[in-house]
């Protein structure tokens, strides 16, 4: 029964592979077959076409008045006037086909290398005793009223929970809540809220040894997510204070002495968000202050020393226009996985930063890891310095002002957070393609896959193993 099954893994991995590569094969050729030189053109028009868009967008952001609002019609203009290019050449049939054909193998094509190969990372898992006296902070605020809406409060203290409410009139200090709470014999913190109320009460958790409870009542719930919670369901979080619940020791970062369980950012967006007006006004906001923030007229001119890169030297990214430093690095090989972190004990901070000049390099980004406008990193520590005595920083969402240099470091296996054993984890994430790997799994996975069968046979077995013939 094992080897039929293997057998039939085998064999969706062989098709996976030769799907992809003649959906791939047919997406290259059928360009070339009908439109023939005119594919060269086509090509040609779809790549400049987009760099002219992205780089319409760059003066978008940098130009104020008449040249933003050219700007902004070029940006719509130019994918129009592609679409009205192909379509006129009657060629907007292929484009689409081919796409369709190319989307197609690269899935089928990730399918195949993911069957090889797990690529989802399992943080281990402690068995502990449930908390006998948790203590959770509740922001009746966060995600809209979650807490109301799920009956978060009702439910944890079902369970045998001390919960505090926070009073949405007033500003408590969720940190001197924790200490207190821990002084008064709490053996596990926990927190419904925002992702920057959940670092704070975190770091009070590591530092006395006890677990962390993150019930997902935020708005985005970033570190609930890379810890594989149910985000849609908040109150299911509570099972952990069960016998259900398991302990994941994960990292911890830290901006100074401000504790964050996701990234602190540098440069253009700490500065928007510092404004008085943003909270009213995001959008226009951010358009009235990017223009002089991206071209170094205002704000910090940031340089960041990256210590104990993967190569195990110094690395330095001068003048970023934005610089993000993360608790593990996010997902950067693969447009699916943006935004995700597949691992949170790695014990390395991620580094992010967009360095671009003008135009031409912003159309650069398309190029991905690759651009020379973006630094891709992981380190040890980095060390944010500026032409200034203090720089605006943006802590997991919260907006602080604090003296450079600022040195971000990491605290590997830190944090305990408890959370229920049956959850439904990270999303997966599938490789990057390897189309040279894929050729080999094609050609060499039916052959491989055919001695073990063979085996089976006693016509294939050792002489000194097969059964004679009876009479």
């Amino acid at each position: 029964m094992g080897l039929d099954l293997d057998g039939r893994a085998h064999a969706r991995q062989r098709w996976a592979a030769r799907g992809a590569l003649t959906a791939g094969g047919v997406a290259v050729l059928l360009p070339l077959g009908y439109a023939r030189v005119e594919s060269l053109l086509l090509v040609a028009v779809g790549v400049l076409g987009t760099a002219v868009t992205v780089a319409a967008l760059w003066w978008v952001l940098t130009l104020r008045g008449p040249a933003r609002a050219g700007a902004v019609a070029l940006a719509v203009a130019t994918p129009a006037a592609v679409v009205w290019f192909f379509a006129a050449e009657n060629l907007l049939w292929v484009v689409t086909v081919s796409l369709a054909l190319w989307g197609f193998a690269v899935w089928a094509g990730k399918f195949a290398l993911s069957s090889t190969r797990s690529h989802t990372v399992t943080v281990p898992e402690h068995h502990t005793p449930p908390p006998r006296r948790p203590f959770l902070i509740m922001n009746p605020r966060s995600g809209g009223g979650k807490v109301e809406r799920f009956g978060l409060r009702e439910k944890a203290e079902k369970l045998g929970a001390r919960v505090h409410l926070l009073d949405p009139e007033r500003h408590e200090d969720v940190t001197e809540l924790a200490r207190q709470a821990v002084a008064d014999g709490a053996d596990l913190l926990g927190v419904a809220g925002g992702d920057g109320t959940q670092a704070l009460v975190a770091a009070v958790a590591a530092r006395h040894g006890i677990p962390f409870l993150v019930i997902s009542a935020g708005t985005r719930n970033h570190f609930a997510m890379d810890l594989g919670l149910d985000r849609s369901d908040p109150a299911a979080g509570l099972d952990a204070l069960t016998e259900d619940g398991v302990e994941l020791h994960v990292d911890l970062g830290f901006a100074d002495t401000h504790p964050f369980v996701n990234n602190a950012s540098f440069g253009a967006y700490a500065v928007v968000v510092q404004s008085p007006e943003y909270r009213d006004d995001k959008v226009r906001t951010t358009l009235e202050l990017l223009p002089e923030l991206l071209t170094h007229q205002r704000g910090p001119r940031l340089t960041a020393r990256v210590e104990g890169t993967e190569t195990g030297g110094t690395a330095v990214v001068d003048a970023p226009q934005a610089l993000l430093v993360s608790n593990n690095p996010y997902r950067m090989d693969d447009p699916a996985g943006l935004g995700y972190r597949e691992r949170l004990e790695s014990g390395v901070l991620g580094v992010l930063g967009v360095t671009v000049a003008n135009a031409a390099e912003a159309a650069g980004l398309l190029l991905g890891r690759h651009s020379t406008g973006l630094t891709v990193l992981t380190a040890r520590e980095v060390v944010v310095d500026a032409d200034r005595a203090e720089v605006e920083v943006g802590v997991d969402g919260e907006a602080l002002v604090l003296p450079t240099p600022v040195r971000c470091r990491i605290e590997p296996g830190a944090l305990r957070v408890r959370v229920p054993k049956h959850r439904p984890g990270v999303p997966e994430t599938k490789p990057p393609l390897d189309w040279r790997r894929l050729r080999k799994l094609a050609a060499a996975v039916g052959r491989t896959a055919l001695p073990r069968q063979r085996a089976l046979s006693p016509e294939a077995a050792p002489p000194e193993n097969r059964t004679p013939p009876t009479a």
